[in-house]
């Protein structure tokens, strides 16, 4: 009777631990997506080589099904109220973002990465992904209010501020030299990485 308890308490413990590894797996913290800036050095089918801004070289295999989108030069004046814009900007004293560089989303674009938060582009930079609510024009440049669903910013475009609206794009585009952005490549083992989609610069270089 002992020996069969202890091998039914046995088989116990290990389905505890099982259940625990599994948990502890779900639960365990996912490596974050990478964006990569840079320019294409070479094309092989899906694989792009990639000179990031670093000078480091990196290996990315796009998805079979991979979106590839454009960034063309825009200006102001494609900026209208309820436009869906990108803002990667520098913070200011007074609670304000100066715009560093503007992207305009498509509408089927509308609502993504809708909200503020940090970004990459320089120390302290930060980006918002926003509709315009209002526009009011200055002699030394414009302010846009933007607003999204916990709360609004107020932008100032300059003249130094890069303007880019999305466009549709074939991965045949993409050559070597062509600048591209990536903004979740997801690193594997070996060092190289995956990503579900891209945007290259058509004509301009992605300003984000």
């Amino acid at each position: 009777m002992f020996h069969l308890s202890r091998r039914a308490l046995g088989a116990s413990l290990f389905a505890v631990l099982l259940s625990s590894a599994a948990v502890a797996q779900q639960m365990a913290p996912q490596t974050p997506p990478t964006r990569i800036r840079g320019t294409v050095e070479k094309v092989d089918g899906n694989t792009l080589e990639i000179k990031a801004r670093d000078g480091k070289m990196m290996t990315v295999k796009l998805a079979d099904n991979a979106r590839v989108m454009a960034f063309v030069k825009a200006s102001m004046a494609d900026i209208k109220a309820n436009s869906y814009i990108g803002v990667t900007a520098m913070p200011e004293a007074d609670g304000s973002q100066r715009a560093i560089a503007i992207h305009i989303f498509t509408e089927a674009q509308r609502g993504t990465g809708e909200g503020f938060r940090q970004w990459d582009l320089r120390p302290g930079s930060t980006m918002t992904n926003a509709a315009v609510d209002n526009i009011v024009t200055g002699k030394d440049g414009d302010t846009v209010t933007v607003k999204y669903k916990d709360g609004e910013k107020k932008v100032i475009v300059d003249k130094a501020t890069a303007i880019v609206a999305y466009a549709a794009g074939e991965k045949g585009e993409i050559k070597a030299g062509t600048p591209v952005i990536i903004f979740a490549a997801a690193k594997q083992a070996d060092g190289t990485y995956t990503a579900p989609a891209v945007s290259f610069g058509r004509g301009v270089t992605p300003p984000m």
